[in-house]
């Protein structure tokens, strides 16, 4: 059972509504506690009871904006389906989410991939969570014989290096239209059909030369 919500926590709660509002117009963080205060009907003093800084008031705009991603995660890492579909659907739940976020409203899909850009090690432990998750299903993976040769961290970072983009909201914003979930499933295919250590004649044995 859900405790019971505090002052504070309705408090917070309409700080970061307004905070998020802010972000969301303006198109970055390049605002006053002060302003924010005054927005909210308050002083600035007491805006810091809910906010002990500006840095807390930006990562609680993060926490609010990768909950629900994370809750997709989660869901998918706790489900019984297989390694591939599950591979599949913890990349296509939060691409569907964040498609639909971008056609919403781009400029405020934007102003977010702006203001993760400027505060990245404020989200990085978000962006470390997704790969603690991916590594999981590629431990499941390779208990099933996927991936030989590899080991979970080289595995992590090609899947990583060729489906990252479906969840990068700075790389998937710049080519949105392409993709799709249909696509994705070919990815995921290709990378459970073919991703091992094996060399099968791509990489060249003396240097790389000119066609």
């Amino acid at each position: 059972m859900a405790r019971p919500q505090t002052d504070l926590d309705s408090g917070r709660e309409a700080i970061l509504a307004l905070m998020v509002e802010l972000i969301e117009e303006r198109g970055s963080s390049a605002f006053t506690m002060t302003e924010l205060a005054s927005r909210a009907g308050m002083s600035t003093a007491n805006l810091y009871r809910y906010f002990e800084s500006k840095e807390a008031l930006i990562e609680a705009v993060a926490e609010h904006w990768f909950q629900p991603k994370i809750e997709i995660m989660e869901g998918v890492i706790a489900s019984d389906l297989n390694p591939r579909r599950k591979m599949y659907e913890f990349y296509a739940r939060r691409f569907a989410r964040m498609k639909a976020e971008w056609e919403r409203d781009p400029v405020v899909f934007a102003n977010y991939v702006e203001l993760g850009k400027e505060h990245f090690e404020l989200v990085r432990s978000y962006v470390d969570l997704g790969d603690h998750y991916l590594a999981m299903i590629i431990g499941e993976a390779m208990a099933e014989g996927y991936f030989e040769g590899l080991t979970i961290d080289e595995a992590l970072s090609l899947v990583n290096q060729m489906v990252g983009l479906y969840v990068n909201i700075g790389a998937m914003e710049l080519i949105m239209p392409k993709l799709t979930t249909d696509k994705l499933a070919r990815i995921i295919d290709a990378v459970f059909d073919g991703l091992s250590a094996a060399d099968r004649g791509a990489k060249a044995v003396s240097g790389l030369r000119a066609a």
